[in-house]
This record gives C-alpha cells, structure tokens and sequence, in this order.
C-alpha cells in the first residue's frame, strides 16, 4: 500500500507539469473508483472480427460530473486510444488517455475543466482479443474463429472503457458489426441486423441496468438449437431459450436444451417471481474453465453444456449443480448486485448454496445436494491455514479481487449460508431471501442488508452476530468433546494443524448432534458447555456431533467415541460420512489420530451404499501416500491393503468399460463404480482392474469407438501411455496421443486426451510436453493446464517446478483473470520446509503485493506443515501402515 501511494505521488507530480499551474490529479484510487462522475448509460459500438488479432470500438458514455475538474479517473487496460472527448455544456472539450497503474486505471485530463451537471463522454479505441478467458478473447475451433467475452471481476475495461466496479449499474445499448454470415450474441433480444460498408450490424435491445462485468458479446459461427422455457404461475409467457455453442457441438446441445427449462421454473417457484430478463442464452466455449453468469447470457466450459443422456452421473451432476448455480446468479447477483467486491462472497456463496439446493431438486437421483458438504469440507482444508482470509473481508486493492473467487467464498460461504437456512428454517429463511430481493431489485446491496432482512424475518438478534462470527473471522471451530455415555463437555477452540498455533477465536455454532437416533441442536456461543444426551428407542448408540453433516466445523472425540462412530460408519448418511471422515483425518494432520483408525475407518465405511461417504472412506489413508509420509514397505502394504478392501466391492458392481454399459444404471450405483474403479486403478494398483481397462483401451486406440466409455477415458489412456515400455515406445505413444487430442473438438474427449498427458508421471513425456508450447494446434489455456498437471503429479513435479520458475511471466500472461490468482496452488504437493522456503524464495518476488500473493502463501504454508508433519510422524505412519 505504502509503495502504491507513492508511486500515485510520482505520476501526480509528473503530470502536473502539463497542467496548469498549481494544478495536478487527486492520487490513482488503489480500488474503488472517486466518487467525482456517476456513469448512467453506456452505447458501445464494436467491430468485432474473431479471426483478426484486434477489434476497435467506439464508446458514448452519459453521465453526470459532481463538480467542474479537469481531471477523471476511469479503467481502460491496455486500450489503443484514438480520441477522447467530452459534450458538456453545450461544448466539445477535447482529452488525453494515459493508462496509469497496471490493473487498467486511466487519467483522462481534459483541455478544459468539465462543469458539474450531465456529460457525454467519447472514446474512440481499438485493443488486441486475449487468448486465453479474460475480457475479450478468441480461440480457433476446427478451421473457424470465434470470440467470446468473460468480464468478472475487473476485465471489462480490457474490452471497453468505463467505470468498471459492481456499484454502478446501468443500462447499455450493444451494436456489433461483424463479418457477414456470423452470428452476434449479447444480453437483450437482437432487434435488427443490417448490412453496412461490407459487415453485418447487429442491433440489440437496452439493457436492463448492469454493472460492467455482466455485459456479454459474443461472434463467430455458432451453431444454435432453440427452444423456451414454458411458461408457469411466476411468468405468463415462455421464456426464449437457445444453446449456443461451437459449429463442431452440434448435434449435442439437446441435453442441455431439455434440462435448463425445468431448473429456470424451479428457480422461479423459489424466489416467487419470474426470471429476470427477456430471454436466456447458453454459451459455451472450449477454454472457459467454470462458467459466468451474464444477465441472460450464461458462459460456460463446453463440457458443462455438450453432453446426451448417456454421460456420466458425474458429468450429469456437474450440469445440474453448475447450471442452477449461475442461473441462481440472475437474480442474486444480476437482478440485486453486491455494492462493492467485498460482498462478492454473497454473491458467490448464496448461488452456491442454490446450485446444490436446485439441482437436487432437478435430479434427486444424482445425489447433488451431498456435494455441498463434500465441497465445504474440502474448503475446510484451505481455511485451517494461518494464510488466508475471512469469507468477508475489506478489499481495498484491485489486486486483492480475485483473491475472493476461492474456495473459501464458494465451499465455506455456501456452508455458513445453508446454516442460516436451517437455523432460521427453509421457509423463513426463503421469505427472508424474497424481501432483500424486492428492496433491493435492479440495483445494490450489501451483505449488511441482507442479515437485516434474515433478522427481520426470523425475529432472532442472535442471528446477525452469529452468523458473522463466520463470514468476519477465518478459520475452521474445532469442537472438542469430552466424556462419554451420552454425557459430554463440549469446548470450541480454531483447528490447527500440527506445529502451528492458531490465535484464540470464539464463534456462534449452530451445533446440531446425534446420539443414537436423538438428535440435539443448540448454539454453542460459550467457550465450552456441558451436554447431557440420551438415546431413547436404542439406535447405533454412536454420538455423531455433526448431526447430517451440515455445519461448519469439525470435532475431536475421546477414543471410545471415535470407535463406536468408525464402528457405524457403514450406515451413516453422506453428509455424515464426509463429516466423520474430514474431523478423522484433521485429527491425524494435528498430530492425535492414528494411522491406524485411519484404516479402521475404510475397512468399515467403504461399505456404506452412499457414494459420497464410502468416496470418503479412504480419504485420511490415501493423504498419507499423497503427502508422501510413507516408506517404500509401508506405501506396498497401503496399495495391497486398499486392493483388498475395494476389489470386493467392485465385484457385485461388474466392470465393463465398453461405451454405454452402464448408461441406464441407477446413478449412485454407477458413481460408486466409478470411485472404485478409480481407486484400484491408481492407488492399489490392482492388476485385474487395471488389465481389463488397459484391454479396453487397445482396442479403443485400435479403431473400436465403442470400445471405452468416456468416464474411463483418462485411466484407460494412462494405462496405455504406460505400456510403451521403453523410453522410445513411451514417446512414440505420447505424440500418438498429442496429436489425437489437438485433432478433435470433442471437448470431453480433448480434454481427457490431455489429461492423461500431463498427468501421466513420466519423464520423459513431461520434457516433451513442455517443449510443445508453440504448436498452433494447442490452445495457450491449455499449454498452462499441461504445465500444471506436470508440477502436481509427484513423479514429474520437479520437472514443472523448475518450468515454472524459469517461465513465470508467460505462464501468468497466459492465466488470465481471476484463473490466473490461482497458478500458486499447483505448487502445493511438495513436503518440506526446504522446499517451502525455495518456493517463497523463487516465485514470492513476482507474486508481491499482485493477484496471486494469498495463493501462494497458502501453499508454502502447507508445503512447510507437511515437512513438519513428516518429520513427526513419518516413522509411525509408515510402521503402521506396514502392519496392514
């Protein structure tokens, strides 16, 4: 901060030597825009070619100017200008551009000082597309150019210039001139095309207001398939509804066709009233890794979207949760809009909520609403470092935005928003949900507003500090129990992982246990309470002290306890499950739990017919491996000892990896397959397993297409890689593969393709891939993909380390936008304080005071933690572990 205001210092008095005398600009706003000019509507005019290396725009932006300056800031990143000027009281003042802090805000000093009242400013400019997701970007698909554009959270002003924060919300009135033939997609209806000096003019309808990053224009030759969302008690009409995608997904867009209807009415019945914009298009594009939720123009990866009914219950469950998630967003995000990027995390965390919420109700057989848990308690692992960040924090930097796109916002934030809805209760929380909704309609809100309207609706003021106790602090309440036989003191401290002190925090737990079947909720606001519990009509007698699974926290129990909970765990729930198996394995990384009840939890709960819990039971064991705490006789004896517990689970299943197989098979029945069959394969190392797959995929590679179905693709292409043999052979198979993969426009089969390339563990294959960065054919979101699945993947991590190290500016270049703050976290599967200190010493520098710095303090806490951890327990783990 300190250097940031001295260099504003700097420009300003660089500056004022063009000025008039005694005058210069008030310092670079580090964020938040000054408050000096309202923006109230924008008209852009763009050309946009996807197959040329730039388009050029021509921009009106009406606004008012709160008092007479010559001086305005706004954000243009990058931005040719060829002329900037301003209508204002009755003149035309003429000024000059300079981009002035590298996260695209801009000086605009006019000739004359602008007098207070309505203003028309002009900006005629052109700017190169990116290539990768950030702002304006195209990608070549087959033998054709396309163009999209992803703005969230501060690259619109790479696209235009503006006044580029969630605050102001406006209306915008898009034409696009294009190449004749191509399609032009943006927001509102298209209201004309006409045929001007040789291109295409798309006309499109005014916004509704918006802020900057929810604009969406799209060109190239899509392929479309449209249909309606019919009407229902909240919308009188059908809702326009298309699927747009590259020409090379057609004939695959009728899954995502028939499904989105049904998610849009379940939406609608929530909120109570209809969806907010006049039609609904869903985009895809090939290097959009997640989705974006432009008012009536969601962007997604093409995976998410291209599928039939035959795909995988995971491929299934990810459209169901994805897609419920972003059209959540168009009302609580799009409709009512965060004042500034602090409040982001309600944005994010509410639709996460809902995606699951939704999505189970679209699917109940997917299993969808399980995957909260499993994601809030992933996130747990992030939240229990000293690095980090409570899920509402001040943001005051720019570079401090995409910090908040993490997993903190979307798995914890999700988690603490679906404890308000269960301690308020569904309905009221709903209702709740309903009134900040219609105060706030079309413009912004805070996430002050929105615990006011919990508070009003509930009637409880202990909700308001509660709550916050989640979202203003980090880290994960650890609840301690203490004694047994239904009668317990139960004390909270912050979890710490082994070697770390954690400072003292307190939180408001909205505590819900199980005992037998008694179930027992309280909030636990005291540093620690006593419980007295019974299970009456008997029950498993066990004390689950994370009652479904819901609340986020984790619990220590005495042995006895931890026994007869590992002795239930075949019958838990999935959220249960998920829940036993993250306290049991956070109790192991602190330095209490035994490899050993590590163990005892997969012998038993591997047998549970949920696919979440018995997903989870091997979770605590293979960490060990993952951490590399085992010897070489102790990681023989762990494979040896998941062979023997999984391969008899499998056996009642069948495995047939032809295409298809299992298609009409119940879908948590075929998800647990797939976890199986995942596990013999890459951590037991079963032959049989492993051989029947290898077979398959032979004859896969051999012309059979019906020979593997696309959910083995990544394990069958890995054991094919393998059986090359020879260094020479080994090779000879990866450019085989290579050039498969760079060959289709499939995406799920591109990007299996690919994955299995980078994650193959070999050496060789990993040098020559990284030598691959200029072929045409591989697109630069892809190069970094490589790139990170080389430094993740153990064997070869060393070798994409020191690519890292030695290319760090390309690949930051290349990992555009809020994607790119998150290139740090690849580095996390070393285990060392060696290592630790080598990793701040060599990218620490570069990541200062940027995007990404957070990141990367993260991962070398964690690398240090795990050095930590090994040195204290590597010999015991690996003697009990050997015992197996």
């Amino acid at each position: 901060m300190r250097q940031l205001f001295l260099a504003s210092s700097l420009f300003a008095l660089a500056l004022a030597g063009t000025a008039r005398a005694g005058e210069a600009p008030p310092p670079v706003p580090p964020g938040k825009l000054p408050d000096a000019v309202t923006p109230i509507a924008y008209r852009l005019d763009l050309t946009v070619d996807p197959a040329a290396a730039r388009f050029s725009g021509h921009v009106e932006i009406d606004a008012s100017v709160h008092a007479a300056s010559r001086f305005v800031y706004l954000d243009g990143r990058d931005l040719a200008m060829h002329g900037v000027t301003a209508l204002a009281g009755g003149r035309r003042i003429a000024g000059r551009w300079q981009q002035v802090d590298p996260t695209g805000v801009a000086l605009v000093t006019f000739a004359q000082p602008l007098p207070a009242g309505p203003v028309t400013f002009r900006f005629d400019y052109d700017a190169g597309f990116g290539d990768g997701p950030s702002g304006m970007f195209h990608v070549k698909v087959g033998d054709r150019w396309y163009s999209w554009t992803q703005f969230e959270s501060i690259d619109a002003r790479a696209a235009y210039p503006g006044f580029d924060q969630p605050g102001y919300k406006q209306p915008f009135t898009v034409t696009l001139r294009t190449p004749p033939g191509l399609t032009a997609v943006s927001n509102t209806p298209e209201t004309a095309v006409t045929h001007e000096g040789g291109m295409d003019v798309h006309r499109f309808a005014q916004t509704l207001p918006l802020p900057t990053y929810l604009l969406a224009m799209m060109v190239g030759p899509f392929a479309i398939a449209d249909g309606a969302v019919p009407a229902d008690p909240e919308r009188a009409t059908p809702l326009p509804l298309r699927i747009v995608s590259e020409r090379t997904n057609a004939g695959r867009l009728g899954f995502a066709l028939a499904n989105t209807p049904p998610i849009v009415a379940d939406l609608e019945r929530y909120f109570g009233q209809r969806f907010p914009y006049a039609k609904l298009d869903q985009i895809t594009s090939p290097v959009m890794p997640g989705a974006m939720e432009n008012a009536g123009a969601d962007l997604y990866e093409d995976s998410l979207l291209v599928m039939d009914d035959k795909a995988s219950t995971g491929q299934k469950r990810e459209f169901g949760m994805v897609v419920s998630h972003e059209l959540a967003h168009q009302w609580f995000g799009d409709l009512v809009t965060p004042a500034w990027w602090d409040d982001i995390w309600l944005n994010e965390s509410f639709a996460n909520w809902m995606g699951y919420r939704i999505g189970n109700e679209w699917r109940p057989d997917l299993n969808i609403g399980a995957g909260a848990r499993a994601e809030a308690f992933a996130a747990m692992n992030t939240d229990a470092l000293l690095a980090g960040r409570p899920i509402h924090q001040p943001i005051t930097r720019n570079a401090q935005i995409d910090a908040a796109f993490d997993s903190i916002t979307y798995g914890k934030g999700g988690q603490v928003v679906a404890m308000i809805a269960a301690f308020m209760g569904d309905d009221a929380f709903r209702d709740g949900v309903r009134r900040y909704m219609a105060a706030h309609r079309y413009g912004n809100a805070t996430s002050a507003q929105f615990f006011g309207a919990m508070a009003d609706v509930a009637g409880d003021p202990r909700i308001l500090p509660a709550m916050q106790s989640f979202t203003d602090q980090q880290g994960v309440p650890l609840l301690t129990f203490a004694g047994g036989d239904g009668h317990y003191t139960v004390t909270q401290s912050r979890y710490a992982r082994l070697g770390t002190n954690a400072p003292a925090s307190r939180w408001g737990v909205p505590m819900c246990l199980r005992l037998g079947a008694t179930r027992h909720c309280q909030l636990l606001d005291a540093v620690s309470t006593p419980l007295a519990l019974d299970a009456p009509g008997g029950g498993d007698g066990a004390l689950m002290p994370n009652a479904g699974g819901t609340g986020y926290y984790r619990f220590e129990l005495p042995k006895p306890e931890w026994d007869r909970l590992i002795a239930a765990s075949a019958s838990l729930s999935s959220g249960e499950g998920l829940a036993l198996a993250d306290s049991l394995r956070a109790s192991f990384l602190a330095g209490r739990a035994s490899a050993t009840q590590l163990a005892d939890l997969a012998r038993v709960m591997i047998a549970n017919p949920d696919s979440y819990a018995s997903a989870a039971a091997l979770t605590g064991l293979d960490a060990l491996d993952a951490m590399d705490l085992l010897d070489p006789v102790a990681t023989a004896a762990y494979r040896a000892f998941e062979g023997r517990l999984l391969a008899p689970q499998l056996a009642p299943l069948g495995f047939d990896p032809r295409l298809g197989v299992y298609a009409n098979e119940d879908p948590d029945r075929a998800q647990r397959r797939a976890d199986l069959v995942g596990k013999l394969v890459n951590n037991a190392r079963d032959p049989e397993t492993r051989q029947r797959l290898l077979v398959a995929a032979r004859a896969w590679f051999a012309g059979e297409s019906d020979a593997l179905d696309p959910q083995w693709y990544v394990n069958g292409f890995k054991l094919w890689l393998d059986e090359g043999g020879a260094a020479s052979g080994t090779l000879d198979r990866a450019h085989a593969l290579l050039d498969k993969a760079l060959a289709t426009q499939e995406p799920l089969l591109r990007q299996s393709e690919l994955y299995a390339l980078g994650a193959s563990g070999n050496a060789d294959i990993a040098r020559w891939l990284l030598t691959t960065v200029h072929d045409p054919r591989l697109r630069i979101s892809e190069h970094v993909t490589l790139v990170s699945l080389i430094t993740m993947t153990r064997k070869t991590q060393d070798i994409g380390y020191d690519y890292m190290r030695d290319h760090l500016q390309a690949l930051l270049t290349d990992s555009a936008g809020i994607f790119g703050s998150r290139l740090p976290k690849v580095l996390g599967g070393f285990c060392s304080a060696a290592q630790a200190e080598a990793i701040a010493r060599d990218f620490g520098p570069e990541f200062a005071g940027k995007t990404g710095q957070l990141e990367l303090e993260r991962t070398i806490e964690r690398v240090r933690d795990c050095g930590t951890l090994k040195a204290a327990r590597g010999a015991e783990t690996s003697a009990a572990i050997a015992r197996l």
